[in-house]
């Protein structure tokens, strides 16, 4: 029985880990080299007791990242037993299956040791533009043609590192010095958060982290199930209808609520596509239990427990479990959907609470090309958001990232790195549903080369055919598009060229309204009309 000063003791501090996991987030984000880490924020980081059970994660950071990554722990374990790592050891892996569901990112995890014992094991992750292959997009037919791919794998040795994985990293991407220097910032972010561990255990004078994790999961389980017994008991479903790449795709959704447990089931979801748009289980894991975190229970720190009352499944071979060797490089397309998904699900079971349907996935803009100096190749990723389905009190979010909760990549920042020219970068005014409360607009954004030479666009976009759908009455949100400005248009995924002196245009999706329009309240009609949104 634990007595209140020692239940005092460890709420301090759980506060502290959160602290110290996001330190090891923000060293990541202020020492890597690729702007979608440093200025976007598509990381994670986290520390994990030592029976792989992830205690904290950063609140900086994207789900898809850690809720898969708190698996990806326990696989590292498995191939390095904790009696067998050593202080300076640092493993390695971009393994779909094993880490966060696509080679671009690369997990790191760090034994942290306190007078010579091991008391903690730190993870982190981040999204490396370029690592060869075919590039960031769903060109690909299986996960060899992606780029490397690197299985469970010691980046250090007892602080030596490795320096022939290193050479073959840097051998097989487009921009060596970048890559190399994110795989360091990795590195980097979870030394500080060891450091900083090390710090908090001293404080509290203790020597290992047993109690402390028993106590954050026993409260956080509690919470949870808490939460859900407030669910009436039943089964709800719900499907969505996506683009897709070859065809049309259809995400269908089972939960069910027994007493204090959820479960999910996706049997009827389509089969996974010939290209890099499917999804490994650990990611659909990571974004339906995100979803159900954010309606459910959005006060309980994430952790090993906060997760435990969710269970969650997808036959084999469906676009939401593919396995080896299936290509998932832009598995994000479809994995953040789902949110959307089970809050259709959970809308007939706790009605007037889940917000109508977003852009959901993310518009980036992945471009390729030749530098100025006609040799070396550029690669960039240019994150942009659509707008967010209309919440049932109030409008929608414009140009907003939800469910990834990634930031826009400024303007600025794009045009520093690589030779691009954006001419306009603005909202759509009325591109978000109406209703009583609108869905947030979507953006529209015109680009060229600054080189007048010819661009590579790697797309990878949802949104076009079926457009994000309000609720309760209110309108879907306008469709997203892409296209060469007074000519083509371009596919919604794949590889494409624009030529010298075309601009790019493309339309972001707005989110759905909720409610009826006629609804509306006169405040916010007044101010839809300044907006020029009516």
């Amino acid at each position: 029985m634990i007595n209140r000063s020692q239940q005092l003791s460890n709420q301090l501090m759980w506060n502290r880990l959160l602290s110290v996991v996001e330190e090891q987030a923000q060293t990541l984000i202020r020492t890597a080299f690729s702007p979608i880490v440093r200025e976007c924020g598509d990381i994670s980081a986290g520390i994990f007791d030592l029976k792989g059970r992830m205690m904290a994660q950063a609140v900086t950071g994207t789900p898809g990242h850690v809720n898969s990554m708190a698996e990806s722990v326990k696989h590292f374990m498995k191939f390095f037993p904790i009696k067998e790592m050593n202080e300076g050891d640092i493993y390695i892996t971009n393994d779909p299956w094993m880490g966060t569901g696509h080679l671009n990112d690369f997990v790191l995890t760090t034994p942290c040791f306190k007078n010579n014992k091991i008391v903690a094991l730190f993870s982190c992750t981040s999204h490396l533009t370029d690592i060869g292959g075919l590039g960031t997009g769903p060109d690909g037919t299986d996960i060899h043609m992606e780029g490397i791919y690197i299985p469970m794998l010691k980046l250090a040795d007892k602080g030596k590192m490795n320096e022939t994985l290193l050479s073959m990293i840097r051998q097989n991407t487009r921009q060596p010095v970048e890559t190399e220097g994110d795989v360091y910032s990795l590195a980097a972010c979870n030394d500080v958060g060891c450091k900083r561990l090390v710090d908090m255990m001293n404080e509290f004078n203790i020597d290992k982290l047993d109690d402390l994790s028993n106590f954050i999961f026993k409260k956080s389980i509690i919470a949870v199930q808490k939460e859900i017994s407030k669910i009436p008991n039943g089964a709800y479903s719900n499907s969505m209808m996506i683009d897709g790449f070859e065809d049309p795709i259809k995400l269908n959704a089972k939960i069910v609520v027994n007493k204090n447990n959820l479960t999910v089931d996706y049997t009827g979801t389509s089969l996974k596509s010939k290209f890099g748009i499917n999804v490994p289980l650990s990611y659909t894991k990571a974004y339906t239990s995100f979803g159900l975190s954010c309606l459910i229970s959005p006060e309980v720190p994430n952790n090993a427990g906060s997760l435990y009352p969710y269970s969650i499944s997808s036959p084999e071979g469906t676009v939401l479990n593919a396995v080896y060797p299936a290509s998932v490089c832009a598995r994000h397309i479809i994995g953040q959907m789902l949110p959307d998904v089970v809050f259709g699900c959970l809308e007939k079971a706790i009605p007037n609470l889940t917000p109508a349907e977003g852009a959901s996935c993310l518009w980036n803009l992945t471009f390729r090309g030749v530098q100025k100096d006609n040799k070396s190749i550029f690669a960039i990723t240019a994150v942009t958001n659509g707008g967010t389905g209309a919440r049932p009190s109030k409008d929608g979010l414009s140009a907003t990232a939800y469910p990834s909760g990634v930031k826009g990549t400024p303007i600025e920042i794009n045009e520093a790195v690589a030779p691009l020219l954006f001419l306009r970068k603005e909202f759509k005014p009325g591109s978000g549903g109406r209703g009583e409360y609108r869905g947030g607009d979507g953006q529209i954004i015109e680009i060229k080369s600054s080189l007048e030479k010819d661009l590579e666009i790697l797309a990878a976009y949802d949104r076009i055919k079926f457009p994000p759908r309000g609720r309760k009455g209110g309108e879907n949100g306008k469709a997203g598009s892409i296209k060469i400005k007074n000519g083509r248009n371009l596919k919604g995924k794949g590889t494409q060229l624009i030529n010298a002196g075309e601009i790019l245009v493309v339309e972001t999706p707005g989110g759905g309204g909720y409610g009826p329009y006629k609804k509306r309240s006169k405040k916010l009609s007044i101010l839809d009309k300044e907006n020029e949104l009516s």
